[in-house]
C-alpha cells in the first residue's frame, strides 16, 4: 500500500490531561485513558512492518506536576510494561535509573533490552528520561544513555503542541514531524495512516 515506510517512529502521546478535563475528569485520570491506544498504535506498526518505535512516557520535567498526576502517569507506564510483557516486542526502557522517580517496578526492563513472545518489533520507552542526562552520559561514559536508539524517520505527536519537548535530540535530528490534533486517548487508527500517507513525499535527503 506505502512505498515509503519509516523505519523508526517515534510517538509523542500528548493530550491526556486537557482531554480529561474536556470530558469530565480529573487532570490526572487522563493517563489511565492513555493506555490502550498505546497498543493499538502497535497492533498498526506490527500490521505495516515498522522495525522499530520510541514512546514518550514521562520525563525529569514531568516531575513537576502534582503528586497525584505523577503517581498517574507513572502508573500508566507500569501498566503499559505489564500489558506488553505478553506481546511480542523487544522492550528497551530509557531513562535515570539513579533518580527516586523512576518506578521500581521497571528496573528488570532499564536501559537494557527484554525480549516479550516473538519480538516482533523494537519499542523503546522513555521513563523518567531527561535528554541532558542523555547527553551528559557521552562525556562520563563515551556515549550517549539512548545510543542503543536508532535514528527516527516520522515522529508523530498528539495534542496539537509543535514542540520536540527533549525527545531523543540526537536521534530526532533528521526526523520529519507529524502533528495530529486531537488530543493522544482520542486516538484514531486514521491518524497513524494519514501520517504514513504524509510521510509519503517527505524529501529525505539527510543533509545531501
Amino acid at each position: 500500500m506505502y512505498k515509503r515506510i519509516p523505519a523508526h517512529i517515534g510517538v509523542i502521546p500528548d493530550g491526556n490531561r486537557r482531554w480529561a478535563v474536556e470530558n469530565g475528569y480529573d487532570k490526572h485520570d487522563g493517563y489511565a485513558h492513555g493506555v490502550q491506544p498505546g497498543f493499538a498504535l502497535y497492533e498498526l506498526m506490527l500490521e505495516h512492518g515498522i522495525k522499530e518505535a520510541t514512546f514518550y512516557g514521562f520525563t525529569r520535567d514531568n516531575n513537576k506536576r502534582a503528586m497525584v498526576q505523577r503517581e498517574a502517569f507513572t502508573q500508566a507506564c507500569i501498566e503499559s510494561v505489564r500489558t506488553l510483557s505478553g506481546r511480542d516486542a523487544n522492550l528497551l526502557v530509557i531513562g535515570n535509573t539513579d533518580s527516586s522517580a523512576f518506578p521500581e517496578e521497571l528496573l528488570p526492563y532499564a536501559n537494557r533490552r527484554v525480549c516479550f513472545g516473538k519480538g516482533l518489533i523494537k519499542l523503546n520507552f522513555l521513563v523518567n528520561y531527561d535528554w541532558e542526562w542523555d547527553l551528559r552520559h557521552a562525556l562520563e561514559h563515551g556515549a550517549i544513555a539512548s545510543a542503543e536508539i536508532s535514528r527516527i524517520d516520522l515522529l508523530i505527536r498528539w495534542g496539537g503542541c509543535r514542540r520536540l519537548s527533549g525527545f531523543l535530540p540526537v536521534q530526532s535530528v533528521y526526523a520529519d514531524i507529524y502533528i495530529v490534533e486531537h488530543y493522544w486517548p482520542d486516538f484514531d487508527k486514521q491518524h497513524f495512516l494519514a501520517a504514513l500517507d504524509w510521510y509519503q513525499d517527505c524529501d529525505v535527503t539527510l543533509g545531501g
